[in-house]
């Protein structure tokens, strides 16, 4: 499709984008928020997010792109389509959401919006980005398990790192991964409309909830990456996230004071 060509790797993060910003606007004008709201905010969330994926990233395997052995040129750390080097591999869910945020607080800003009402609102919409993005691993053949003799074993091309001599099938964590975030998103709506969590406590959840699945389904995977006293480094940032989220909810469970919407309708019942 000429000098940009559409892969299908793109298509799920794209897709995955998409359906997490009609989800939430969804969620926002129930709340009883100014319709259009959400997208105002993914136009600060989304560039900050694909920044921060593809930070996190190069950070945390810099020998991919740096040094005598690198097996890309160093250029190719900041590319994030083309055909040169990665192109749109290599995009982090720890960097998008952590630099996505920072937009997405920035716009709350500009607008009077309580980041922490945003955050609760958007919590489910994320998992269910995630759940549909995470397919664009399958496209690209990468970040996948063990061998298994599942019957829903992925077939894996044999050369590619990680695969056994032998070898064809392996466990497809990807899968597992879509799964556990669609899991995470119908809890997180019930959750919230049966508790009502308010002032960041439900996002919170949401960041216990994907790093303790992402803890086990790391586990899982064959593909390099560094560690640090015999686990993978994403476990680590998983046990350490996990942590902080609960420590986050007890020490918020008596907060009940008002949350800007900003330009606000009359609410109804978050659905």
């Amino acid at each position: 499709m000429g000098p940009l060509p559409i892969r299908g790797y793109t298509i799920c993060i794209m897709l995955g984008v998409v359906a997490a910003v009609v989800v939430a606007e969804r969620r926002w004008r129930n709340r009883g928020g100014a319709p259009g709201t959400m997208l105002d905010l993914a136009t600060w969330g989304i560039p900050f997010g694909i920044v921060g994926a593809r930070l996190y990233h190069v950070i945390t395997d810099w020998q991919l792109y740096f040094g005598p052995d690198a097996p890309h040129r160093p250029i190719d750390a900041i590319l994030v389509w083309g055909d040169s080097g990665p192109g749109w591999r290599g995009l982090s869910v720890w960097g998008a959401v952590a630099l996505g945020g920072v937009g997405v607080w920035i716009a709350c800003r500009r607008r009077g919006i309580a980041l922490s009402a945003v955050a609760d609102t958007v919590a489910p919409a994320v998992a269910i980005g995630q759940a549909i993005g995470r397919w664009c691993n399958y496209f690209n053949q990468e970040l996948f398990g063990g061998p298994t003799d599942l019957p829903w074993g992925l077939v894996i091309e044999a050369g590619r790192p990680g695969t056994v001599a032998g070898v064809a099938t392996y466990h497809p964590t990807f899968l597992y991964e879509s799964l556990w975030n669609v899991g995470l998103a119908l809890a997180l709506i019930w959750i919230g409309g049966r508790f009502a969590l308010r002032h960041g406590r439900l996002f919170a959840l949401y960041v216990a909830g994907y790093t303790a699945g992402r803890f086990w389904i790391e586990g899982l995977r064959v593909d390099p990456a560094n560690e640090i006293l015999g686990m993978r480094l994403n476990q680590w940032t998983s046990a350490v996230l996990f942590l902080g989220a609960m420590t986050y909810v007890y020490l918020t469970r008596n907060k009940r004071s008002k949350e800007s919407l900003g330009d606000e309708r009359v609410p109804v019942e978050v659905k």
